[in-house]
């Protein structure tokens, strides 16, 4: 018996992580690797702090509970823990939902006994009554099914833990605390061998709850994408070629657009006055100019109010030269992504190397993904994207010829379909005669949809003219996708057989 001092249940910071990892290892000691990294804690402080709890015992945390906001009609009672989690991203945390998900509660063996628990349960229903939101939600393990699963199915073993014929340390406890059983939950944590990876879904209603008003200033679905479509011409100097730039980025902000897309290498034509070098040579003197056009696009980003992504740019990173770009969000922050696959072309004139960076970045209109050109054409990178919650995917794109657009335009079209997402491509058109290798470019900037009722039957929700400079500006609607991933004639991404193959980022993401 622990010699209990003070009992505190306190938000969750950062500093605890280390306490808690303990914590977790031992509430799961029968499941080895079964705790959250440092960086799924960060995003969940990062997204929704008030959701992230801690019970801390003589200044030590044994247990905690952490939570995300999600729209449940978007998920249904049919869920796996995966897909409520955004594959353990978090992106479907919102706001803007109605339902508080429980991802975790847990305390510490020795600690059991003593009604932590049940703290963290009381601490979660305040924050749900405090939120307005209609309901606690989460999948409950049954641990100690395995004792019973050659006798008794899934649902026999729950009515017989409601009648308290047979206890179930986490059931019985939910049951007791207030939670209604409403069905059984299939495949829904992979390595639960306990629980024969069965969970009840279980929910506590909020007898408060009233129903949430359409405010102006809520969050909107509906998100307006600017994409530029960039006429190669000759510029002697950045001020002229940001001139330009600032021309299209008021355009489009204009529009009131949340996003502007640049094509790759719009800023090639800064490469004539290098024309006299090789072309390995000229491309690294048009990377000097990298650093002052981030500091030039944040500039942009935060006057006209838009997020930018800035299509794509030669970058030294040491001695060897990458094909980059950023996402410049209008309040001042940045990310930068890389271009993974490079074409024969940029290795045999320029010595391009292709990139590691695969990621979903966050913005203020949901998380969106980010290929360059080529990229797009390998399907696995978009799919990786997609299980990591993306739900717009962009493609700045430099083509010469029409075969070349063609096979950009058709992959960038399957990627909406497969994935389930929208997919933007914006492009350079017209002709640099002074600067080798960039002779001539091609292109339609285009905004592609998947093919179901909710869209246009062609999959395509507007394209541009092509060869011919000018800005496309178009709405896409989030919710949509949330309902077809659902209710969709086909469920691309819900019908994979994931019984049969799987699809894994072998490099670690950057914490």
């Amino acid at each position: 018996m622990h010699d209990i001092q003070s009992v505190e249940v306190r938000y969750l910071k950062m500093s605890d992580y280390k306490e808690l990892k303990a914590s977790m290892q031992e509430a799961y000691g029968n499941w080895p690797g079964a705790y959250w990294q440092e960086s799924h804690v960060q995003k969940l402080l990062d997204v929704f702090p008030e959701g992230q709890v801690a019970v801390v015992v003589n200044g030590m945390v044994v247990g905690s509970a952490l939570s995300i906001i999600i729209k449940y009609d978007h998920f249904g009672d049919e869920h796996t823990y995966k897909e409520v989690t955004g594959n353990y991203t978090f992106n479907t945390h919102t706001p803007k939902g109605d339902v508080l998900y429980g991802i975790e509660v847990f305390v510490k063996p020795e600690f059991r006994g003593l009604r932590l628990a049940r703290r963290l349960y009381d601490t979660r229903k305040e924050l749900c009554e405090k939120l307005n939101l209609k309901a606690i939600v989460f999948g409950g393990r049954i641990p100690y099914y395995h004792k019973y699963a050659d006798e008794l199915t899934p649902k026999e073993y729950i009515q017989k833990v409601k009648l308290k014929e047979i206890y179930d340390p986490t059931l019985s406890f939910q049951l007791s605390n207030d939670f209604h059983a409403k069905k059984i939950l299939t495949d829904y944590l992979p390595g639960d061998e306990e629980s024969h990876e069965y969970a009840v879904l279980l929910e506590w209603d909020n007898i408060y709850y009233t129903k949430k008003t359409v405010k102006l200033t809520s969050q909107k679905s509906v998100v307006r994408l600017g994409l530029i479509q960039w006429q190669m011409r000759q510029y002697k100097t950045v001020d002229e070629l940001f001139e330009q730039v600032e021309f299209f980025v008021d355009a489009v902000s204009g529009y009131k657009s949340d996003f502007a897309l640049f094509p790759e290498f719009f800023n090639a034509p800064l490469m004539a006055k290098y024309n006299d070098l090789s072309e390995p040579e000229a491309i690294r003197e048009l990377a000097k100019y990298t650093d002052e056009m981030l500091e030039r696009f944040l500039q942009l980003a935060i006057s006209y109010n838009v997020n930018i992504i800035t299509g794509s740019m030669p970058y030294m990173k040491g001695d060897s030269l990458y094909n980059i770009g950023y996402l410049v969000r209008r309040n001042g922050t940045y990310e930068e992504y890389e271009k993974i696959h490079v074409t024969p072309d940029e290795t045999k004139y320029w010595g391009v190397k292709g990139g590691k960076k695969i990621e979903v970045f966050e913005t203020d209109c949901g998380p969106i993904g980010i290929m360059i050109c080529y990229d797009v054409e390998f399907p696995e990178l978009s799919r990786i994207l997609a299980q990591d919650g993306m739900k717009i995917l962009f493609v700045p794109f430099l083509t010469d010829t029409q075969n070349g657009y063609s096979r950009v335009r058709n992959c960038a079209r399957a990627r909406a379909i497969e994935n389930e997402c929208y997919v933007a491509i914006a492009g350079a058109v017209g002709n640099l005669p002074k600067v080798h290798n960039m002779d001539i470019q091609y292109a339609q900037s285009v905004v592609f949809t998947p093919c179901d009722f909710s869209f246009p039957t062609n999959g395509i929700k507007a394209e541009a003219t092509p060869n011919t400079e000018m800005i496309l500006v178009v709405d896409v609607d989030l919710d949509l996708i949330a309902e077809l991933n659902r209710y969709g004639s086909v469920k691309n991404i819900r019908d994979r057989r994931t019984d049969l193959y799987e699809l894994n980022l072998k490099i670690k993401k950057e914490e």
